[in-house]
């Protein structure tokens, strides 16, 4: 793989790592506060995801983009 290619791998899968962790720390903060609201859609444009599929969908998410952004870190040493 190229080197400017694994950058930009590198860079997006930090961005997604960044912001799916916000999101799932968001979740969390949701269920110490509201518990009850956890079952409930997320938002009325997508009416198959609540928010606790939300977060674990950002937990596994945040999960794999730091794998990646690590396993990429490694191969440049």
């Amino acid at each position: 793989m190229q080197e400017n290619t694994k950058h930009i791998i590198k860079a997006i899968s930090f961005t997604i790592f960044v912001f799916s962790l916000l999101g799932w720390l968001y979740i969390v903060a949701v269920a110490l506060v509201h518990p009850e609201t956890l079952n409930i859609q997320l938002t009325h444009l997508t009416p198959w995801i609540r928010e606790d599929t939300f977060g674990i969908l950002c937990f596994i998410t945040s999960f794999f983009s730091f794998l990646l952004w690590n396993l990429l870190k490694e191969t440049e040493k």
